[in-house]
């Protein structure tokens, strides 16, 4: 097993991931390692002549993608072979990640943006203590999550949000969890991502609802968008995401990632 802090901010923190190679585990037993070793994901590696696939689980189950988990993937990549391009793929999708200098970015692929019907997210407001201060988002890059705006980023720092009322709105809706977010200072936001239904409370660092944000923005603007997004701090791990969204005839594609070191 091999552990991995991905996001880095300034050289510190991130969100620490377990990477291993593919050995045939069943589902249980990979959902067990992420518990046993303290950390929110784990990914696991398969080598092929052409491609790298990914799958990644967390103490509940297995998801279809994890942005964080692939900025890892990509550290453990380059550790063994050295800083180059990697055609990865998931069970749902095929795209290229990049490694070089010890930053790592990768395809994000194309986000779906909707706005959330009239009092449907109600629920998740309620249990996050949040009143946002702009429009709501519904944003996915696999699995749907919420987006919430909040005016200042000690309005986000206090945020207590009531986990099982949360983890019951979320699957309710069939939501991932809430990317909540602050501008801090322009072109830098905060951001915090609670995500109780796949078994993690709070997010050190999330990299696809970072894309999702930097998807959103853009299609607000009308042009493509630069971002850096803090996360971590309430939980005293900093982790910094950075984010490209470019504008293209059907939507907003992100490149998305950050730095990492393999421990």
């Amino acid at each position: 097993m091999t552990i991995v802090d991905a996001c880095l901010r300034d050289g510190r923190g991130g969100s620490p991931t377990v990477v291993l190679p593919e050995t045939g585990l069943s589902d249980e037993e990979r959902r067990a390692i992420p518990e046993q070793l303290r950390t929110s994901h784990a990914v696991f590696v398969d080598i092929g002549e052409t491609e790298v696939a990914l799958r990644f689980f967390t103490s509940t189950g297995e998801l279809p993608s994890c942005g964080h988990g692939t900025v890892a993937a990509l550290a453990y990549l380059a550790d063994r072979f050295g800083d180059r391009d990697f055609q990865l793929r998931t069970r749902d999708r095929s795209f290229l990640g990049r490694a070089d200098s010890g930053r790592y970015l990768f395809d994000a692929g194309q986000v779906q943006l909707r706005e959330p019907a009239s009092g449907e997210c109600d629920g998740v407001l309620a249990a996050l203590g949040a009143t946002p201060v702009a429009g709501l988002c519904v944003a996915s890059v696999g699995r749907e999550r919420l987006l919430v705006p909040v005016a200042t980023p000690v309005v986000l720092a206090g945020l207590t949000p009531d986990l099982d009322r949360l983890r019951y709105a979320c699957d309710h809706l069939g939501l991932l969890g809430c990317y909540v977010y602050c501008q801090s200072p322009p072109g830098r936001y905060a951001a915090r991502m609670f995500a109780p239904s796949i078994g993690v409370p709070e997010d050190i660092a999330n990299a696809n609802s970072t894309s999702c944000l930097a998807a959103y923005l853009a299609d607000r603007s009308g042009g493509d968008v630069t971002l850096t997004v803090d996360m971590g701090d309430a939980l005293g791990v900093p982790a910094a995401i950075d984010a490209l969204a470019e504008r293209t005839a059907t939507g907003p594609r992100v490149w998305t990632g950050g730095a990492a070191v393999v421990r």
